[in-house]
């Protein structure tokens, strides 16, 4: 129940229509502690994770509203998050930055609101089936629990870790079609370094630096040979980074930050473009892709470590391609790290691209390379590697009517306000079509 499937029962609450919201995971009070254990013991629940659960993944990763889309439905967004406890500037503010300790608060009030509005939320719910007639109508859900929700509008709005839905949709012959995304590692420095690089002498002014906050920056180089885009994702100023997996035998990070932008370091993702499309044969060729990488890494944290550590190269030593006797830089990431050959873990040719793009970077903002930056792996979850096809118009699945894929795991929004957005043109949708 992430920003897609919330702002779509918002918008149906504002109507007056009761709707029901199955979860997989946690409410959001019960979720935290599953993750809390997570990070500090590495004891994961596959069922409540920092991906699965009230909220979602954005729960979790730093609570960043900024979007590239164009929508009316933007304004709508921001306003009713101001209503359910926002600072009141999230409404006018260019790219609004709530954190997650914010973001947590409201998503409780949120589903607390719903439920005063007749919303059924059923937590610990996982669908397993989706149910059409023989006319590929769309008439309810099947749960693992043997329950049977029936409806003749299903908003399919999982999240893009959700692989068993994706398989779902093969099973079913719902039209799916591979598409790109990214993979790479979070780039962590201290704050004060970036601030010196993006400030100046005015990261050195107490006052100035009051007002400036803590530095962002967003990179990017485009190698014209391969055609191959590399990139910062998910900028997180005096943040930190978090293990965010899904599977026991897996690893993956992500970045978050609280709305004082307060840690000791900041991070963002740095991924390389990855295009399997012309894999037509497999449907499923970027998951695999994918859960590989999460795989080789875990695999090398469990071989020397405890299989929860995080395995991280310093900066230094990655361009160089070896791992050396340098200490690996401190780190905020709550799992720990472990020094490791990421050059190794990943495809020669993202390797080559991120070396490429890191020196790149540094001539744009000279210092990054340095004794103190460090790369922690692997990033893999920047976006959905298929897209669930939907008509433009009416936004339901192109082969099944009655089935609305929407937000980030079928690929059609790509941030918490693009899929809130994405979640209320869909609602909006099935309005016109029920008036």
């Amino acid at each position: 129940m992430g920003p897609a499937g919330l702002f779509a029962a918002l918008r149906f609450a504002d109507y007056g229509i009761p709707s029901i919201l199955l979860e997989r995971g946690d409410p959001a009070s019960e979720r935290m502690k599953k993750i809390a254990a997570f990070w500090r013991y590495g004891k994961l629940d596959e069922e409540s994770n920092v991906c699965y659960g009230e909220g979602g993944a954005g729960l979790y990763s730093d609570g960043k509203l900024m979007t590239r889309v164009k929508s009316p439905y933007i304004q709508y967004v921001m306003n009713r998050l101001v209503d359910f406890g926002a600072p009141p500037e999230t409404a006018y503010r260019k790219d609004p930055h709530l954190g997650s300790n914010k973001i947590r608060t409201l998503i409780t009030k949120i589903s607390s609101y719903l439920k005063e509005k007749q919303c059924q939320l059923h937590y610990r719910t996982k669908v397993v089936d989706i149910l059409f007639d023989e006319n590929k109508k769309a008439t309810g859900v099947r749960t693992e629990d043997g329950r049977t929700f029936h409806s003749p509008h299903i908003i399919l709005a999982t999240g893009h870790s959700a692989d068993d839905i994706y398989k779902l949709m093969e099973e079913k012959n719902v039209a799916c079609s591979a598409k790109p995304f990214s993979v790479g590692v979070r780039m962590e420095h201290p704050r004060k370094l970036i601030n010196s690089i993006q400030f100046g002498s005015f990261a050195e002014n107490e006052k100035s630096r009051d007002i400036l906050g803590a530095a962002k920056y967003r990179l990017s180089y485009f190698n014209k040979e391969s055609e191959r885009g590399t990139y910062s994702f998910c900028m997180c100023p005096g943040g930190y980074v978090l293990s965010s997996g899904t599977q026991k035998n897996g690893l993956v990070v992500n970045g978050m930050s609280n709305y004082a932008h307060n840690s000791p370091w900041s991070n963002a993702a740095l991924v390389v473009s990855v295009n399997l499309q012309e894999q037509k044969s497999d449907l499923f060729a970027g998951l695999k892709y994918q859960r590989s990488i999460e795989e080789k890494c875990f695999e090398y944290s469990k071989q020397v470590a405890t299989g929860r550590e995080i395995p991280a190269m310093s900066l230094l030593d990655f361009l160089e391609g070896k791992v050396s006797a340098r200490q690996l830089p401190s780190s905020s990431c709550p799992s720990q790290t472990i020094k490791a050959p990421l050059h190794e873990l990943f495809e020669k040719e993202v390797v080559l691209h991120l070396q490429e793009a890191l020196l790149t970077f540094n001539r744009q903002m000279k210092g990054i390379i340095g004794k103190e930056g460090l790369l922690l792996a692997p990033e893999t979850r920047t976006s959905s590697p298929l897209s669930i096809l939907r008509h433009q118009e009416t936004l339901e699945s192109t082969s099944h009517t009655g089935l609305y894929p929407c937000g980030e795991g079928a690929g059609h929004a790509g941030g918490i306000t693009s899929a809130a957005v994405d979640g209320i043109k869909v609602a909006m949708s099935i309005l016109e079509k029920s008036v």
